[in-house]
């Protein structure tokens, strides 16, 4: 034996090569599909934001958001159930409204009133 693989271990080896490199881009794939329905998702949560959200609204929880991301998240959760399940009254949910649904979701902080001038 001169210590150099025969034609038969390199083509064993190339064939694994390949089995390799053929997992290695279908997990790539999953990863890809999975990142874009998790886009498609987050956009379909904006939209529906936007749709039933005022200015005022959506400025607030875009500050609830900033301080205290937890909350904004579920806040955001809970308007999106609350449209797709059609309990919004009145097409959108105003600042008032919002000052509510935060208050319910943490009723052991304080006011979430801001001061504007």
């Amino acid at each position: 034996m001169s210590g150099e693989p025969s034609d038969e271990e390199l083509e064993k080896l190339r064939e694994q090569k390949r089995e390799q490199l053929k997992d290695q881009m279908g997990s790539e794939d999953e990863e890809e599909a999975m990142e874009a329905q998790r886009q498609q998702a987050e956009a379909q949560k904006k939209a529906i934001l936007r749709q039933h959200l005022t200015d005022g609204a959506r400025k607030r929880l875009n500050t609830v958001k900033m301080s205290k991301p937890q909350v904004g998240e579920k806040v955001e959760q809970q308007v999106v159930a609350l449209a797709q399940s059609g309990r919004i009254q009145g097409g959108k949910i105003d600042e008032e409204k919002m000052k509510k649904l935060l208050q319910e979701i943490t009723p052991d902080s304080k006011s979430f009133d801001i001061k504007r001038r």
